[in-house]
């Protein structure tokens, strides 16, 4: 390590130190720990132009330790991204570009949102397999269009977390070798020593799920220039390269301690530790040298991007179609009317929503190729299987993706593929399983990025299987997720317009929450179309005076719910039924809208579903009604279980009934 890089890795502790300290919060240790090999992955590695964040043939990295923000912060600002030395003094102030964890930022360089451990690993994932996707979709023989690696630094508490067993068991499987994790191997965690609880031998863990295994000492830049070099040749395996760090290295009294972890020094040791490295107690100082030996990234980044161009006006002459596939597939648009491609179900006919699901999913395969996933080890059942297409395999990026029964790492890597900004994941799973996954659909959704979360057998209708089996709580704990979209179709043209929606007005995640059983196609001639769905809430049929009443429900209790509107209409009620199909598209409408469809004057009203009965009562009121599931299911037919738990005509008319009385 010569003069300038001490310089500049030193630079990188030194913010790291005094922005937590003047934050009077943060986390130290890692910063001061790690700063050696993130400086020599940035600077010696790392293929970006910090003028141009979102270029697409970029590396991308990683922090998955987010609580080490300070030090990607501190990279951002040397290299020359759009994060001022003011940022850096902001950290962890409201409104700030410098927030306690890293939150997913591509203006300022922020390739994901991380802090929950094992997350980010898992989410590299994702991104190398969109990576491989892009790659054996648009590179020729002497044109690779696409080669990009994926870097990130990981910790013991990542290494720990069950997920990252999860993820780096799939992509040994997968071959992904152009996944490069360092693993800062500090031996240090909030209680204590790793040992307490961690003994196990990581190196011949990642062996056995054929990772290629490498060590190196942190603070050695000539050994981790070597390390990471092999990573890079490894093109059939996903790399781990196990460094041996000190936490909070360099602090005289508190190095290898817990205690600087995620705590400020302190004064008194914020300056002997300045003083161990022979630094200005000046705050936030950065040496001139150090700030132009890192920003030299801008006029590199931009030689890169610029070969990179020229590459792409190449291609372009020489490949016109796949040019013009990959300018669709970069627009992130949809440029063709799905509504010609799309299934149309009859009255009269009985399907379940997951069946028209999965015939949107293959009538849009052929069009649609930036559209992929699968499901955990239940594709038959999710029925997102692409007919006719190749799977995702050691060699081959096909666009069914087999997960294995790994709900959590498979939401994660769904995450992963869709921050390629360019591809669209759909992954299913059984509603009831949706909580193993939550961590991850809610990180997904805080980015705001396009991923479809398929979630069916959606209530007691899964029937013998039993409580275990039954949602009950799913739901609404969804419902709760900001900016998550939950849309749960009454029958199959809803599901077909809820797809269409999705792909071509939706933005951000949404939940497609799908039935196992059958439900009556409903007659749009004589109810409100299904393209109401696109308002989450809509007036499916009303008696035509002023209601009195307002039944409302979702997915298959809509029918059951529309037998007993027939009835009460026959009876001469004055009563409208709403399909509540989706709360948070409900939500984005008009005041007006909604006044329309709930009159504030109507406070009878009764709301049926399957599932909890807690995320009803703001439009039920403390004047309604709702029949729900507020305890675990039983073990019966569906038909009995529906009976039991009063969702029939007969007994939404005798709560109906009653309330009309009041």
């Amino acid at each position: 390590m010569n003069k300038v890089d001490e310089l500049c890795v030193n630079t990188i502790r030194m913010l790291a130190i005094d922005a937590v300290q003047r934050a009077n919060s943060g986390h130290p240790g890692m910063p001061m720990g790690d700063a050696d090999m993130a400086y020599v992955l940035w600077t010696k590695f790392l293929k970006h132009n910090p003028k141009d964040a979102v270029w697409p043939n970029r590396d991308r990295f990683i922090l998955s330790a987010g609580h080490g923000s300070m030090m990607l912060y501190s990279l951002l600002y040397l290299t020359g991204y759009n994060i001022s030395i003011d940022d850096i003094k902001n950290f962890r102030k409201m409104d700030s570009c410098t927030p306690g964890h890293p939150e997913y930022c591509l203006s300022t360089g922020v390739e994901v949102s991380t802090g929950p451990l094992g997350f980010g690993f898992a989410v590299g994932v994702g991104m190398a397999m969109a990576e491989k996707y892009l790659a054996d979709t648009f590179n020729r023989p002497g044109f690779d269009l696409v080669d990009y690696n994926i870097y990130g630094i990981v910790s013991d508490g990542d290494i720990m977390e069950g997920v990252s067993y999860e993820a780096s068991s799939i992509a040994g499987h997968l071959k992904l070798g152009k996944l490069i994790y360092l693993y800062s191997a500090n031996k240090t965690t909030i209680d204590g020593s790793t040992d307490l609880t961690f003994t196990e031998d990581v190196g011949m863990r990642f062996e056995s799920q054929h990772w290629h295994v490498q060590y190196a000492d942190g603070y050695n830049h000539e050994e981790l220039y070597e390390v990471i070099e092999k990573a890079k040749a490894e093109k059939n395996r996903p790399s781990i390269i196990i460094v041996k760090t000190h936490l909070g290295y360099g602090s005289p009294n508190k190095q290898d301690s817990a205690d600087i972890h995620g705590a400020p020094l302190g004064t008194d040791e914020v300056k002997a530790t300045k003083a161990h490295f022979n630094w200005p107690q000046e705050e936030f100082y950065v040496p001139k040298e150090a700030l132009e030996h890192c920003r030299t990234a801008i006029s590199e980044g931009a030689k890169q991007q610029s070969r990179w161009l020229d590459l792409l006006d190449r291609y372009r002459q020489a490949f016109p179609k796949e040019a013009e596939l990959w300018d669709t597939f970069m627009s992130g648009k949809i440029n063709v009317d799905l509504g010609t491609l799309l299934p149309v179900y009859e009255p009269g006919k009985s399907v379940a929503t997951r069946t028209a699901s999965g015939a949107v999913v293959n009538a849009l395969a052929g069009t649609l190729l930036n559209l992929l996933g699968g499901s955990a080890d239940l594709s038959p059942s999710n029925q997102t299987f692409i007919k006719g297409k190749p799977i995702f395999a050691p060699g081959e990026s096909g666009r069914n993706i087999h997960f294995g029964i790994r709900e959590f790492s498979m939401a994660s890597i769904a995450t992963g593929i869709a921050l390629s900004r360019c591809l669209i994941p759909y992954v299913g799973t059984y509603l009831v399983f949706s909580s193993y996954m939550m961590p991850s659909v809610r990180m997904c959704s805080m980015m705001g990025l396009k991923a479809i979360f398929i979630l069916t057998h959606d209530s007691i209708g899964v029937g013998e299987d039993g409580p275990s089996h039954h949602p009950v709580e799913q739901l609404t704990t969804m419902r709760a997720i900001p900016e998550l979209t939950v849309i749960r179709p009454a029958d199959a043209n809803e599901t077909v317009r809820a797809w269409q929606y999705i792909l071509q007005h939706g933005y951000g995640t949404t939940a497609l929450v799908l039935t196992r059983q059958n439900v009556p196609v409903i007659d749009r001639n004589k109810y409100a179309k299904a393209r109401g769905i696109y308002k989450g809430a809509y007036v499916l049929a009303d008696s035509g005076k002023p209601p009195e009443l307002i039944l409302m429900a979702s997915g298959s209790e809509i029918h059951c719910t529309l037998e007993a509107y027939e009835e009460l209409v026959k009876e001469g009620a004055a009563v409208r039924i709403v399909n509540m199909a989706s709360f948070e598209l409900f939500e984005k409408q008009m005041d007006d809208y909604k006044s329309q469809v709930f009159p504030p004057s109507v406070e009878k009203r009764i709301a049926v579903e399957a599932a909890s009965s807690l995320s009803w009562y703001k439009y039920v009121g403390l004047k309604g009604k709702v029949i729900g599931v507020d305890r675990f299911g039983l073990s019966a037919p569906s038909d009995v279980l529906f009976e039991h738990f009063g969702f029939t005509a007969s007994n939404i008319l005798k709560v109906a009934r009653e309330l009309l009385k009041t």
